[in-house]
């Protein structure tokens, strides 16, 4: 099979985030409605990989689907078997009084050492507030303290909150997925540009250019209906600051793997080599401190922090 890479970058692709799932050890229950049918099966790294190969991709970073203790240990543990996952983004309870020890027990477990953040499904809080309660600041200082990233998914109308607590919080490392999924099907900017603008310009902040296939029209979407968004996280962000994640299998609800790649390829094509770099592979490993294949210069050492 022919690698299929985005145009203009090198035949290697850090994957900054992806899904599995197996329903027969643990039900999604977001996947409701008959629009999601097609996300009702198992989705594994099996069948992840002979994707991302053909891609060029040699590495990725695996993100929490469910808010439950189970998963994170598990996918872990896939990380420790697999040499194709990088990194995890997990999920712990950030409100509990001790997630700080919740965290080290996570770390000595099998696969531990591929904990590299943990993500909340802030997007499903009826709070608009919720990252700022007393005790879920806590629990992201404890995520600070470990040397952990924060993933940060959430709905337009929550970016100025984001922007709040990432100001209190300069010491810890927030990454927004999906560009904080922008109204893209509406081809509507505002007020998502200036909030995301806002938190761009704290120094603290990552964007993962993500997601943007399932904020358009699912049947009919262009890569000209994806540009003013990518547009305005990389000149928000910039390239050191911004990093691609094809959010598969969620992304095969409007495009199979290869073409989200694609398309993240035609939307970077105006950056220079080292630009494309950044945001295909350099602000991933340099934020989530992964080890992968590539070049001389372009690993981290895990053991650094990613708010250093």
């Amino acid at each position: 099979m022919a690698t299929v890479t985005a145009p203009g970058t090198e035949s290697w692709i850090v994957d900054a985030h992806h899904h599995v799932w197996d329903l027969s050890v643990r039900d999604q229950d977001w996947i409701i409605g008959p629009e999601l049918t097609p996300l009702r099966r198992d989705f594994t790294l099996s069948h992840l990989e002979p994707e991302a190969r053909a891609a060029g991709v040699v590495a990725t970073v695996l993100v929490q689907t469910v808010t439950v203790p189970e998963e994170t240990p598990e996918f872990l543990a896939l990380a420790a078997g697999s040499d194709l996952v990088a990194g995890v983004v997990g999920w712990t309870d950030l409100t509990a009084p001790d997630v700080a020890y919740a965290l080290a027990e996570l770390r000595k477990g099998l696969g531990g050492e591929y904990l590299v953040g943990i993500r909340h499904q802030v997007q499903g809080e009826p709070d608009p507030r919720w990252l700022l309660r007393t005790d879920v600041m806590r629990g992201l200082t404890a995520l600070a303290e470990a040397g952990l990233v924060h993933d940060l998914v959430v709905k337009p109308h929550q970016l100025a909150t984001a922007v709040e607590v990432a100001e209190c919080l300069p010491e810890l490392t927030f990454v927004l997925d999906h560009l904080g999924k922008p109204p893209i099907a509406s081809g509507e900017l505002g007020p998502w540009a200036g909030l995301v603008r806002r938190l761009a310009r704290l120094p603290n902040t990552i964007c993962k250019l993500s997601g943007m296939v399932t904020e358009a029209d699912w049947g009919s979407w262009t890569v000209e209906d994806l540009k003013p968004y990518a547009d305005t996280v990389l000149d928000a962000f910039g390239p050191e600051r911004l990093m691609f994640g094809s959010d598969w299998p969620v992304c095969r609800l409007a495009a199979p793997y290869a073409q989200v790649i694609a398309a993240a390829g035609e939307l970077t094509a105006g950056l220079d080599p080292a630009e494309r770099h950044q945001v295909f592979s350099g602000t991933a490993v340099r934020t989530y401190g992964l080890t992968v294949p590539g070049p001389p210069g372009t690993q981290r050492p895990p053991q650094e922090s990613p708010c250093a």
